[in-house]
């Protein structure tokens, strides 16, 4: 009869209220971001749980097991979601440090690269003292590549020159332990009105500076032609320079 009486109870709508925000809770209390939404719903599943538990005790309504089934779920669900939002908050300090730690190596790369920019700008800047020299005077780079001017002739008379030419010795010795290039073109010449030319194409020209690369312990000798008559003889160690990083006057 009791049994009876019970079958004829309607099923509590709290206990399935329960139930039903518990499955989703659960499902979803392991998502980052979307599992704030499922903290709040299982909040709401162990709220109806307890009260659809209560109408069931107390007789009024059944369902009894589908109220429990909501407690545990909401119950788990808060635990799950507790748990991955550390997890979570952990593993984003630890990206955020990462990140911080990348900056701070970045920073310290970008003040070494810049001290060593500076020491070669000063190396550069050293580079002036080897302005004006006398013909015959050796420089140095810091690859250990020695050049010098030799020996000078202006007013070279040559067949098929629309007017005198200028004629420098040159000579190469790579003192470095790698190999070192040299060519003609890294030579210019300047005149007394302060314009500076490359090197001329000769008919006839003597023992005149090809291009290549010297060997550890190498050394070539050779003449650069220029149309005109030079004051100055200009040395680049790039052809992208602002600036000689030496010349020989020609005196």
């Amino acid at each position: 009869m009791e049994n009876q009486s019970q079958s004829n109870l309607p099923t509590s709508a709290m206990a399935v209220t329960a139930l039903v925000l518990g499955i989703v809770a659960i499902v979803s209390s392991w998502m980052p971001i979307i599992n704030n939404f499922s903290f709040l719903l299982a909040i709401l599943g162990t709220i109806f749980a307890i009260a659809g538990l209560v109408g069931t005790v107390r007789g009024k309504r059944k369902g009894k097991g589908l109220a429990v089934a909501g407690l545990v779920l909401g119950v788990v669900s808060f635990a799950v979601v507790l748990v991955t939002q550390s997890a979570y908050s952990a593993a984003i300090d630890e990206v955020s440090q990462s990140y911080r730690t990348s900056i701070a190596s970045s920073s310290s790369s970008a003040g070494a690269d810049g001290s060593a920019q500076g020491a070669s700008d000063a190396a550069r800047g050293a580079g002036e003292d080897y302005q004006n020299l006398a013909v015959g005077t050796v420089v140095e780079d810091s690859n250990g590549l020695s050049v010098s001017v030799d020996s000078f002739q202006t007013g070279v008379e040559m067949k098929y020159s629309d007017s005198p030419l200028t004629v420098i010795a040159v000579t190469y010795v790579n003192n470095g332990s790698k190999d070192a290039s040299f060519n003609p073109y890294d030579w210019k010449c300047q005149d007394a009105n302060g314009v500076q030319g490359d090197r001329a194409f000769v008919m006839e020209g003597e023992n005149e500076l090809s291009s290549g690369s010297l060997a550890p312990g190498g050394t070539v000798s050779g003449n650069v032609y220029f149309e005109g008559e030079g004051v100055l003889a200009l040395y680049y160690t790039n052809m992208f320079n602002d600036g000689a990083d030496a010349s020989w006057v020609l005196e």
